[in-house]
């Protein structure tokens, strides 16, 4: 009996020890530069104005749950952990092209993809960066999400001086901190919703160069050009605590062209609305891929991926999202393969691939399915 209890101490005792050990881990892990910092100060103060910051977060404009209603965490991990889902990534190397970014033509207007939700803009001589992500990991735990093969051609050396980095929301597969610190010196002005630019100040960021904004604002960038920020429906976070930033979507007007800088957003009544607003849209950038009908409010289905393109009254749809990262437990190929079916021609699909030019002035432009034939 003694000896029995003497076993039971010592393991509650090492037990103990683990969890101590794991949670001073955790608590000096977390204080490293790449999760960023919590707003604070006059930050905080702006952020508590927001008609969209309640009850010590932001809000969606409708009722969003974490989790589709019959589904719950635990089980979600069973079903990751435990059952089989096959091709989540390709066996084979992406396709791609390498674009020289540094030589582009001026007058050219085009955009260039690098894989799941990052490309480059250059327009009327303007340069745009949307949520760069160079690092190949997707997660603030090296090697955990690593970029498929063949998707990382691209590194920040081979990116020209930015005009405007833009960022949708504070989430590691859209805000890379290596890929931030490595374009410190290249960009000229960072844009991004409420609480965001604390990250960045924290990063040696000039606060002049940070131009935060609240959904339903408009920034002008000169030259005929400027930039609304409307509502998209999903969270924010770097660490435990969720909604302390703003979440963001984007309409860029140029001088002869609207785009829909969608971010990551479920799908609700807020794409009519941008839609009555500021349509036609000459390109829809919409999300479409690490979806699951578990997490539907926050990630749109391929099915409202196209119907929020058409909320938009898009003239051409450009699905990203998808092609470079794991996130979910569809297929790899899953996202473009639906979307194509789906859409049936309804609306001129953008799908190339990685570092293809996409010429920003031709509607009739035609892509290859280059993903099919990919193991």
């Amino acid at each position: 009996m003694k000896t029995t209890f003497k076993v039971l101490k010592y393991t509650m005792i090492i037990l103990l020890s683990l969890i101590l050990i794991l949670a001073i881990s955790t608590y000096y892990y977390m204080r490293l530069p790449k999760f960023g910092k919590v707003p604070s100060g006059k930050r905080l103060e702006r952020i508590q104005q927001s008609p969209n910051y309640k009850d010590g977060k932001f809000q969606n404009i409708h009722y969003t749950p974490d989790l589709t209603k019959g589904y719950s965490m635990a089980g979600i991990l069973f079903d990751m952990l435990f059952k089989n889902h096959p091709r989540r990534k390709p066996v084979d190397s992406i396709p791609s092209v390498k674009t020289d970014l540094l030589n582009l033509p001026a007058a050219s207007d085009v955009l260039v993809w690098f894989g799941h939700s990052s490309y480059f803009m250059q327009i009327a001589g303007k340069r745009f960066l949307v949520d760069p992500v160079f690092s190949g990991n997707a997660s603030p735990l090296p090697g955990t999400t690593k970029s498929f093969a063949g998707a990382d051609i691209y590194s920040v050396d081979d990116l020209p001086s930015i005009d405007y980095l833009v960022i949708s929301h504070d989430h590691y597969d859209h805000l890379d901190y290596e890929t931030i610190i490595a374009l410190k010196n290249k960009v000229g002005k960072v844009i991004c919703g409420l609480g965001v630019g604390e990250h960045f100040e924290y990063w040696g960021y000039s606060p002049e160069n940070i131009i935060e904004k609240d959904w339903h604002e408009i920034i002008d960038l000169g030259d005929e050009f400027k930039l609304n920020t409307v509502p998209g429906r999903h969270f924010s976070g770097r660490g435990f605590k969720r909604n302390n930033t703003l979440w963001t979507s984007y309409v860029l007007e140029a001088p002869q062209s609207k785009i829909f800088i969608g971010g990551d957003s479920g799908y609700d009544t807020h794409f009519k609305d941008i839609g009555h607003k500021f349509g036609p849209i000459d390109l829809a950038i919409l999300e479409n891929g690490q979806y699951n009908v578990a997490w539907q409010a926050i990630h749109t289905l391929p099915h409202e991926t196209i119907q929020a393109a058409k909320d938009l009254k898009a003239k051409r749809l450009f699905p990203v999202h998808s092609s470079k990262f794991t996130l979910a437990m569809h297929q790899w190929d899953e996202p473009l393969n639906d979307v194509s079916k789906l859409n049936n021609g309804a609306i001129p699909l953008v799908t190339p691939m990685i570092g293809e030019i996409v010429n920003l002035n031709d509607e009739h432009q035609t892509f290859k399915q280059w993903w099919k034939g990919i193991k």
